[in-house]
């Protein structure tokens, strides 16, 4: 009988093997849509970085040049 009592724990780790596997795949199914998740809202952070940076792009302007004073522009003259 010792083949029986073999046969049964065998069945039982395989069934006890295919429950773990099932919890596994659930868990692994949420840290996917997790990621997913993630992995959109950082294309849109991206996305809003590049828009600021485009749009911040044509506002800078170089320092006006150097105003003459008065007493230069009349050496000038």
């Amino acid at each position: 009988m010792t083949w029986a009592r073999d046969a049964v724990s065998a069945i039982r780790k395989m069934v006890l093997i295919e429950d773990r596997m099932e919890s596994l795949t659930v868990q692994v199914r949420h840290l996917a849509d997790g990621y997913t998740d993630l992995d959109r809202r950082l294309v849109r952070l991206e996305a809003k970085f590049d828009l600021i940076e485009k749009m911040a792009a044509p506002g800078r302007r170089a320092l006006p040049a150097k105003s003459r004073s008065h007493k230069d522009q009349k050496q000038a003259s």
